[in-house]
């Protein structure tokens, strides 16, 4: 069998928008393009395109990195702000997957405290910073307060939009095998809820970290945001994008760590999406 002239150049001009699509479906196509946008960063000051005192090489802030790590500065700073966000983070959560049960589960609270949820949570967080001054002084507890009342409502609509999402033949199961409502709850209602309240931790994580470094840039004595101010105040930009960058990273790290920890919790709830996928 011979094949027609070619058709050996045109199986090779299909292989490679094939290698291409293998690629970008990996995640190291990501990684890639994370490198390529930090060389372009270091080419545009060795170069002279970008000729600014602000605008350091990126060696430059990975050396201060390096070099403020060592020190331990950076450690303090960043040490002090994960401490803030994880106790208001938690405080903020667990309150809200509370508040979304009772509302879920009780009319008369649905009807007494959804309207004023609907109206609090359109309140950009960092307009109740400044008021909050007044009461908390420039503390930690101001920023705990803060990191709370901004997650404590995406966890509780991700909770009420959980438990509605339930079969309600779930419940009549449970009630025709005549388990009591407490043993309802926590056998069949809670893990039922469990992927939305994962979805929510996860959006709320993010939402924490940002809300503690605009909340120690707006009132901070200590932390990665008050740094930050500091290093510019300073004319230091090495320092500064050397924070943005450990930031960054830690940010990355800690989503990574949830994804894998959520992975191994609730592996039931993928398993069961990838079955309906497959139907």
């Amino acid at each position: 069998m011979t094949s027609l002239p070619g058709s050996i150049g045109r199986r090779e001009t299909w292989g490679a928008p094939r290698l291409l699509g293998a690629f970008l479906d990996t995640r190291l196509s990501g990684v890639v393009l994370v490198v390529a946008l930090l060389v372009l960063w270091e080419a545009s000051v060795v170069s002279g395109a970008v000729q600014s005192a602000n605008w350091p090489p990126f060696s430059a802030v990975l050396v201060s990195l390096g070099r403020n790590l060592i020190s331990g500065e950076l450690l303090v700073v960043i040490g002090s702000t994960l401490w803030v966000m994880l106790r208001g983070y938690a405080i903020g959560c667990g309150l809200g997957i509370a508040v979304g049960f009772a509302i879920a589960l009780w009319r008369p609270m649905r009807l007494t405290v959804e309207p004023a949820i609907d109206i609090l949570r359109t309140i950009p967080t960092t307009a109740v910073i400044p008021p909050l001054i007044f009461i908390f002084g420039l503390g930690d507890p101001l920023k705990i307060f803060a990191i709370s009342f901004a997650v404590v409502f995406p966890m509780a609509l991700n909770t009420i939009s959980g438990v509605a999402s339930i079969d309600p033949i779930y419940m009549q199961v449970a009630r025709t095998f005549g388990l009591p409502r407490s043993r309802a709850f926590y056998r069949v209602l809670f893990p039922a809820t469990l992927p939305f309240i994962f979805a929510g931790l996860r959006t709320s994580l993010g939402l924490a970290l940002v809300v503690t470094v605009v909340s120690e840039m707006i009132a901070g004595s200590g932390g990665i945001g008050y740094y930050l101010l500091q290093m510019q105040y300073a004319l230091r930009p090495a320092e500064m994008y050397a924070a943005i960058v450990l930031l960054t990273a830690i940010a990355y790290a800690i989503n990574r760590i949830f994804v894998v920890c959520e992975a191994a919790l609730i592996h039931w709830a993928r398993t069961r999406e990838a079955a309906w996928s497959d139907q």
